[in-house]
């Protein structure tokens, strides 16, 4: 059996790296001049066009700006989901079965989420990849959780 500490680690860093990565991600989005071409493949077989004929339409002529406005407020919305974990994690620092609980729950339910939408609409998307990190993360996570609240008695 492991020591509380290394435990404790294996449970933190995780969701860490999850809050880290989506700030990150969001970042990307924020300052992309053209983020819609970041899983352009994936984009294109949904649409089932290509950008280049669906931009030439005159009827699309503000469809760039439609989709760098729809791109701006979904890079803060992962940028907000990540301050958010970040925040939950160093505040709480995830010492109680409560706090390892409730993050847990929660990254789960965006986790499903997340793998369905990828799956269904986009997936050739590179990014399904990232989720599934995320999910390998989660897992050390609950596990090492899980391991530690036998310390926490």
């Amino acid at each position: 059996m492991m020591d509380p500490k290394r435990l404790h680690n294996l449970t933190v860093l995780p969701i860490f790296i999850i809050g880290i990565s989506s700030l990150i991600l969001g970042v990307g989005w924020l300052l992309s001049s053209e983020p819609w071409l970041w899983d352009q493949s994936a984009n294109e077989i949904l649409l089932k066009i290509s950008f280049e004929e669906l931009f030439s339409a005159p009827i699309n002529r503000g469809l760039p700006d439609y989709l760098n406005l729809s791109y701006t407020f979904f890079g803060w919305w992962i940028i907000s989901i990540g301050m958010l974990i970040l925040a939950f994690t160093i505040v709480t620092r995830l010492a109680t079965s409560l706090a390892r609980a409730l993050i847990s729950f929660v990254l789960l339910i965006i986790l499903i989420g997340l793998t369905i939408i990828e799956k269904m609409y986009i997936p050739t998307s590179p990014f399904l990849y990232l989720t599934w990190g995320a999910w390998i993360l989660w897992v050390i996570s609950v596990l090492a959780g899980i391991q530690l609240q036998k310390h926490d008695a």
